[in-house]
């Protein structure tokens, strides 16, 4: 049995939930969003309260279940609150700074590396050491937070790069001399 699945969902106050079939728009103070979902999931609203039912207990749909409340459920928090994900520069030389919708990063290349703002997320510099990736979208902020950090990830042996806020980087001991 899913017990994510079986979670009751409630739906907080000025948010609105709209089904559509197989597809549910979620809009909230924070913005709008929407989904498609497998057709074989129902999708109830009763009293403010959002409830998902399998047909079966075949494979597909209990893998189903649990994932499509989880994501209606990221989607009305979303809407309601927003997501964000900090990123931290460690490294000398290493930081970024903000220049219009562009976050321009110094990681130790012989070049800057731009990032780009994709709609719907936004990235902050609150100082060149610290970056803050928001948005509604959970999958987006992650993705975005994700490929900052690929520019440079956190290395073993000095611990320089790019890592998520509290992130630990085991660290390896050098080469000894004989």
């Amino acid at each position: 049995m899913s017990r994510i699945g079986l979670k009751l969902l409630e739906i907080p106050e000025g948010v609105e939930v709209k089904i559509d079939g197989s597809t549910i728009t979620v809009k909230g103070p924070k913005g709008e969003l929407t989904r498609t979902f497998h057709e074989d999931m129902k999708v109830k609203i009763e009293d403010n309260i959002l409830t998902v039912e399998r047909p079966s207990d075949n494979k597909l749909h209990r893998a189903l279940h649990g994932t499509t409340r989880s994501l209606i459920g990221n989607m009305v928090e979303g809407v309601h609150k927003g997501y964000e994900k900090a990123l931290e520069i460690q490294g000398v030389g290493y930081r970024a700074t903000k220049q219009g919708t562009k976050v321009v990063i110094s990681a130790g290349y012989s070049h800057p590396v731009e990032v780009e703002q994709r709609e719907g997320i936004e990235i902050d510099v609150p100082t060149n050491t610290k970056l803050i990736v928001k948005g509604i979208d959970k999958e987006a902020v992650g993705a975005v937070a994700a490929n900052i950090r690929a520019i440079r990830p956190p290395e073993p042996y000095k611990g320089k790069g790019i890592r998520y806020e509290g992130e630990y980087v085991r660290r390896k001991e050098g080469k000894t001399a004989k």
